[in-house]
């Protein structure tokens, strides 16, 4: 079955909502692209786990809504996602974005917001799901690292893959020289998978998200490059 993840009406812009544990450069990224009025999408608030993130200054900095829903303040993680799944609702998302989140998210959660929340992991998935993937990729004897935009499902890391980008892994790599590297691919990829989806340029067939790309991506590339 194929599912046309956009809203119905693609003049309207998407609704974001980004939700965020730190720092925000992923949410920086999404800032800056919204502000493109050829970007189909407006982040409508910005929520965090965590009070001291400094991704909500960013957030404030750019005019936009934040909350906070502290984890600490419930006694499960269900009564917590409810809580979230309000403030996103009286926001007015539509969709969701993950940047940074460092909470799991429960089932019911997941199942409401299916097909309408995406993250971004650091590897090339579905190789090195979790953490600590930089350090686990150079100990694997890689030689390409990247970053990946994938709706989100209940398993971790797993869901149709939106955008991959694949950076080298260089011989004198260090899991901090190799984070940073990829971290700037992500803050190309992210913006590029919210436009493709608020362009109506997705759909969701048999858990492979297909994607309308203009132009397609070169037939391959090597590292080491060909002398």
């Amino acid at each position: 079955m194929a599912l046309n993840v956009r809203a119905p009406d693609p003049a309207t812009p998407l609704k974001v909502g980004v939700l965020i544990s730190g720092r925000g450069s992923n949410l920086q990224a999404l800032i800056d692209a919204c502000r493109d009025d050829a970007m189909p999408a407006q982040i409508v608030a910005v929520i965090s786990n965590n009070a001291e993130a400094a991704g909500l200054g960013r957030a404030r900095q750019a005019g936009i809504p934040t909350h906070i829903v502290n984890q600490q303040d419930f006694a499960d993680r269900a009564s917590f996602d409810t809580v979230l799944d309000r403030a996103l609702r009286d926001a007015g998302a539509n969709f969701v974005c993950l940047a940074g989140f460092m909470r799991l998210l429960t089932r019911d959660f997941v199942t409401a917001w299916r097909d309408r929340m995406i993250n971004i992991h650091p590897s090339l998935l579905p190789a090195f799901p979790g953490l600590d993937t930089h350090a686990r990729v150079l100990a694997a004897g890689a030689k390409f690292a990247g970053c990946s935009v994938h709706f989100v499902r209940f398993e971790t890391d797993t869901g149709p893959i939106i955008v991959q980008a694949a950076v080298p892994v260089r011989a004198d790599d260090t899991p901090d020289a190799l984070a940073a590297r990829v971290l700037e691919a992500e803050h190309r990829a992210y913006p590029l998978a919210l436009r493709l989806v608020a362009e109506g340029r997705v759909r969701v067939v048999d858990e492979r998200a297909i994607v309308d790309a203009r132009p397609p991506a070169p037939e391959f590339i090597l590292n080491p490059p060909e002398a």
